[in-house]
């Protein structure tokens, strides 16, 4: 039943392949008087993928860790620490109350749309209602994944449906150097959720669903829940060593659990509903909490009317403009029963008879 099945990926590329597709990223006629240098940094990317150098820097896990032994990538111990860092600030009374609001749209004026999304307005009105509520906000802006240089979110490996603790804590996948997959925004994104005491997520409908940008992050906050926080447990990605600790009993923590969180989801046609649902349950999955009925909005904004109108019809529709800013209240009056410790007491703390 534990067996390691192998057989799907198709092994390395080609020498020729890999310099084709190193040295396609320097077609601009400017890079020409660099042609040899270019050369010789792709000859040094090769041996790295050909000797599969995923983590080329470690240092050893030392205490507190299964295998103090074990090589960790300093990657994913600068990871771990901002992680830390940010829970520590998260749990101080002190602190300021904290929303990520993050905006799901792939859209924005910097790139080839040449306009603001209306995801970015309904964010905007609704942050203007929690900080008039003194309540901080940190924007998550998604839609940077395509006009700002190199802000990338790597797609989700899928380590979890190997052996749940094959999936770390945060995510050990990326950076792979050798791949050249490196870049990856969730570094920076992990922090952000656990420093905020709430999550607001604001999102348009793209064919049914959430957009790709979107998607990613929630595909990569998979080791969120049930994330293994120790990958010298598993000598980084052994999977025989993560089937092996899951058959023993794997308890799933939820490094998320008790936020309070909002939804606006919007669209123009159709799969409003279906794609806020969604949302809520995998948000409920990973145990945050909803700030009540009116924090989980999904309006048609516009309905089967142009795209080419769509910000003015924004602009008219005052009712839509309320309901959004009032998912803002909510969230804001649950941040503050949460941190008052009154949000959670009706909440039963039961144990979970199947938990994943």
């Amino acid at each position: 039943m534990t067996d390691v099945r192998k057989g799907q990926a198709p092994g390395q590329i080609s020498r020729e392949a890999f310099a084709a597709r190193y040295q396609a990223s320097f077609q601009d006629p400017a890079f020409a008087p660099e042609k040899d240098a270019i050369s010789r940094i792709e000859q040094i990317a090769w041996l790295a993928y050909k000797d599969e150098r995923k983590s080329p820097v470690t240092r050893k896990a030392g205490p507190g860790y299964a295998d103090p032994d074990y090589d960790m990538s300093v990657d994913w111990i600068a990871a771990r620490d901002a992680i830390d860092a940010a829970r520590a600030r998260q749990a101080d009374p002190a602190s300021p109350s904290t929303v990520l609001m993050i905006i799901g749209s792939s859209r924005n004026d910097g790139s080839c749309p040449g306009e603001i999304s209306k995801t970015f307005r309904l964010a905007t009105w609704m942050t203007e209602e929690l900080e008039g509520q003194e309540t901080a906000v940190d924007t998550l802006d998604l839609s940077l994944t395509t006009s700002e240089y190199g802000r990338k979110i790597h797609p989700c490996k899928a380590c979890v449906s190997t052996a749940m603790p094959l999936c770390h804590w945060p995510c050990s996948c990326y950076p792979n150097h050798s791949l050249g997959q490196t870049g990856d925004w969730m570094n920076e994104i992990y922090p952000r959720w656990v420093g905020a005491h709430a999550v607001v997520i604001v999102s348009p409908v793209y064919w049914y669903q959430s957009p790709g940008p979107l998607k990613l992050m929630i595909d990569r906050m998979v080791c969120a829940d049930g994330g293994n926080p120790d990958p010298s447990s598993t000598h980084g990605k052994k999977p025989a060593e993560a089937k092996d600790i899951e058959m023993k009993g794997w308890d799933y923590p939820q490094h998320m659990a008790g936020r309070a969180y909002g939804l606006m989801v919007h669209g123009d046609v159709a799969g409003i509903e279906g794609s806020r649902r969604s949302l809520s349950d995998w948000l409920d999955w990973m145990g945050l909490i909803d700030a009540g009925q009116p924090a989980l909005l999904d309006r048609f904004i516009g309905y089967y009317e142009p795209y080419a109108t769509s910000h003015e019809t924004l602009d008219l529709d005052l009712p839509v403009q309320l309901e959004a800013r009032n998912v803002a209240l909510a969230v804001a009056h649950a941040v503050k029963e949460l941190r008052a410790g009154t949000l959670t007491d009706v909440q039963p703390k039961l144990k979970r008879p199947r938990p994943k």
